[in-house]
């Protein structure tokens, strides 16, 4: 077999299924490993027990999936050009379809036109689904640089979604390219919480996307105002990067902002049932949340946002919600507007 001409044909196939780039990395991550097992003895993973869980896991692809030799990197870019002007904002990669959905199903394509060169040979495909080092793996695949915000970058900015294929096959590995972030923080610096408590260092017990997505419980009251009008997830690092303003948009539909998340006010998704939440968000990343804490982010939103008659009644109006959490941040904000009253 020759695998260097596979692996030209992998990328090519890649390209074909929507994937900008396509690398191969070796599966020995044991370098990694170290720094991986000192975040989680300083608890920055915060209330991600599946992180703790997993441990070392993360950092060995054979015992995930016995015997791996190779990673196959792949990039799907989901900036769009749509920057829209909603008070309520949503990150970017959550206002279209679920990438899982998206990324699994051309990841496991690409894996059936291997097949059909090779025949059957031993995969697992992944998509931020599994203890998996996504970053460090596109890293070594080369088809980025790790960021001082811990995101994987390239001359065309982060807007992208990582996925791997796992493999038995003993493909060439690629070459790991030269960083380009030189002495500019400015990612450091913009953030709203300072998670980025140093280059290439990440607290996610302070990072707005982990406070609004993954955190289950309340969020700490002292970082509720910093996290200003963000409903789920915060692009602020990414916004303000370089090399995003050389950024393409996407071809790919899925992507697009749906059901005006893109334009979308508090108040009027404050006010959504639960079955509005579970239809208007079908197929979209945000309705893993659940409609609990899409609630209590929104009221933390509306308690940092401008003081009007609108967004006192919305809130007053959740005052009695049945969620002792919801209640909670229902508080928060009509305390603050109640001050800014007197």
């Amino acid at each position: 077999m020759d695998y260097a001409a596979l692996v030209q044909r992998i990328r090519d196939w890649g390209r074909g299924l929507g994937f900008q780039a396509v690398g191969i990395a070796e599966a020995d991550l044991a370098a990694a490993e170290p720094r991986l097992l000192d975040w989680l003895a300083q608890g920055r993973h915060g209330e991600m027990e599946y992180m703790a869980r997993h441990g070392a896991l993360r950092a060995r692809p054979a015992e995930l999936k016995p015997g791996t030799l190779r990673v196959i990197s792949c990039r799907m870019d989901y900036y769009t050009g749509e920057d829209g002007s909603a008070d309520a904002y949503i990150a970017r990669y959550a206002r279209g379809r679920d990438y899982h959905k998206v990324l699994r199903a051309r990841l496991q394509r690409l894996c059936e036109h291997i097949e059909g060169e090779v025949g059957s040979f031993g995969y697992r495909v992944f998509t931020d689904s599994a203890p998996v080092m996504e970053v460090e793996l596109a890293v070594r695949a080369g088809i980025g640089w790790r960021g001082k915000h811990t995101l994987l970058l390239d001359r065309t900015g982060s807007w992208f979604f990582l996925g791997e294929v796992y493999t038995d096959l003993p493909l060439p590995p690629d070459a790991p390219v030269q960083e380009h972030c030189g002495n500019c923080r400015r990612c450091i610096d913009i953030c709203p919480t300072q998670a980025i408590v140093a280059p290439y260092q990440l607290d996610a017990r302070r990072c707005i996307s982990y406070l609004t997505i993954e955190h289950k419980s309340a969020i700490p009251e002292e970082l509720r105002p910093l996290i200003g009008n963000r409903v789920y997830g915060c692009d602020d690092c990414q916004l303000v990067c370089p090399w995003n303003g050389f950024a393409q948009p996407t071809g790919e539909a899925d992507f697009h902002a749906r059901q005006g998340l893109d334009h979308a006010s508090m108040v009027e998704l404050f006010g959504w049932t639960e079955r509005d939440f579970d239809e208007r968000l079908a197929g979209s990343p945000i309705r893993r949340i659940g409609y609990e804490r899409w609630l209590r982010n929104l009221a933390v939103g509306l308690g940092n946002a401008p003081s009007t008659a609108e967004v006192v009644a919305a809130l007053r109006a959740r005052a009695d919600h049945p969620s002792a959490l919801v209640r909670e941040h229902v508080r928060w904000a009509l305390s603050r507007h109640e001050a800014l009253a007197s």
